[in-house]
């Protein structure tokens, strides 16, 4: 690892590079990368960089996501099969059928959307600052995509605006069984539950706080308690533990684990390096499209 380690530190001098990984990502690659944290951070971070060249090790709606907010940079993304099956969810004739049913309805996709999606959309949101923009919106009505749990979510926060979720979830975080939280919690008494929103709402009731994954590693670093309960993708493990090695945190079995978060390896973000391989590139009137859309986040975020 070493080795690959010194040749890694070569190519990204040689070559102007950055490399971002996600939170699911392996602890390897977050080891390797110069950032880590969320799609939304990490897109900002590849735009906001000096580096012409970003290996983003994560999904394809990641990388396409720095794309299209930084065209003149050459994206890559080690492993082309990287996908997110959420995302992939979201069918364009499906939408725009949802659009000609509710043309009154305000467009609006997760972040976790391909660049396709988001050149349709009228603004996208994370997790995090979806509470913003959500009532900033003048619609009353929201087609909301593509994940129905984060969805149902929101319309619990905005009982004054009208939710039509799309059908789309994380298998992740949508195979969460009760039943394990609850074993957890009565072999943990006393350590709080945090819970990612993408979660069905059974889950989520279970929970003492709901959050993004940079608002659990927020939540656990103020927690009091030494015991906590994480219930979102395995691979956060890494940060928690990183940022609070006094704390314990329990994960729900069998593992929750994205798989396409974990086919990134060290060699991949090597050969990335070498060969250039991986480059994303996106249509220009859809990179304008996802682009706005973009854009129209960061405006109501501020």
């Amino acid at each position: 690892m070493r080795a690959l380690t010194e040749k890694v530190s070569a190519l990204k001098k040689e070559k102007n590079a950055l490399i971002l990984a996600h939170y699911y990502q392996p602890a390897e690659i977050q080891e390797l990368a110069d950032f880590t944290g969320d799609s939304y951070y990490l897109s900002k971070t590849a735009k906001e960089a000096r580096e012409s060249l970003i290996v983003f090790c994560g999904v394809r709606f990641m990388a396409e996501s720095a794309k299209a907010l930084a065209p003149q940079k050459m994206i890559l993304l080690p492993v082309a099969g990287a996908s997110c099956p959420m995302a992939d969810m979201a069918v364009l004739e499906e939408i725009e059928t949802l659009k000609r049913l509710h043309p009154a309805a305000a467009l609006v996709c997760y972040i976790n959307s391909p660049a396709r999606v988001k050149a349709l959309c009228q603004v996208c949101v994370t997790s995090a600052n979806a509470e913003k923009i959500i009532p900033a919106l003048p619609e009353r009505e929201i087609i909301f995509l593509p994940d129905k749990n984060l969805g149902a979510f929101l319309a619990g926060k905005f009982p004054d605006k009208k939710f039509i979720n799309y059908p789309g979830y994380c298998p992740v975080h949508q195979d969460v069984k009760t039943e394990e939280i609850l074993r957890l919690k009565n072999a943990h008494p006393g350590a709080p539950v945090a819970a990612h929103p993408e979660c069905t709402q059974e889950t989520l009731a279970l929970a003492d706080f709901v959050g993004g994954t940079e608002a659990i590693l927020r939540f656990a670093k103020a927690a009091p308690e030494k015991e906590m309960i994480i219930v979102t993708e395995e691979g956060l493990r890494y940060a928690l533990e990183k940022q609070n090695p006094r704390k314990n945190f329990h994960f729900p079995q069998p593992p929750m684990l994205c798989q396409d978060m974990k086919k990134t390896g060290s060699q991949d973000v090597l050969l990335a390096l070498e060969r250039e391989s991986g480059q994303i590139a996106l249509e220009e009137g859809m990179r304008l499209g996802a682009l706005r859309c973009l854009e129209e986040m960061l405006r109501l975020s501020v």
